[in-house]
């Protein structure tokens, strides 16, 4: 993959990973606001369980998407410290 390719996937990666770590701060205001909709609010766990687990996700895919392509950019630039 070209050089301003990877570039591109790691910060869309550390979009990601932001985005997941701003759900994380997001969800004890947003949740005050849900419990008012009566729709859901007799299964309000499960939609709790479901942000948090949208969090986790974003900060796991975000991070997978970092890694993989740091190390993939490492690969394609000899000139770089290996570890």
């Amino acid at each position: 993959m070209p050089k301003d390719k990877v570039i591109i996937q790691i910060f869309w990666g550390i979009a990601l990973l932001l985005m997941g770590i701003a759900v994380f701060f997001r969800i004890p205001q947003v949740m005050p606001e849900v419990r008012k909709i009566e729709y859901f609010s007799s299964s309000i766990g499960f939609v709790q369980f479901c942000f948090y687990l949208l969090g986790v996700l974003l900060v796991a895919g975000g991070a997978k998407k970092i890694l993989a392509n740091v190390k993939l950019l490492r690969e394609q630039d000899p000139s770089s410290p290996s570890e």
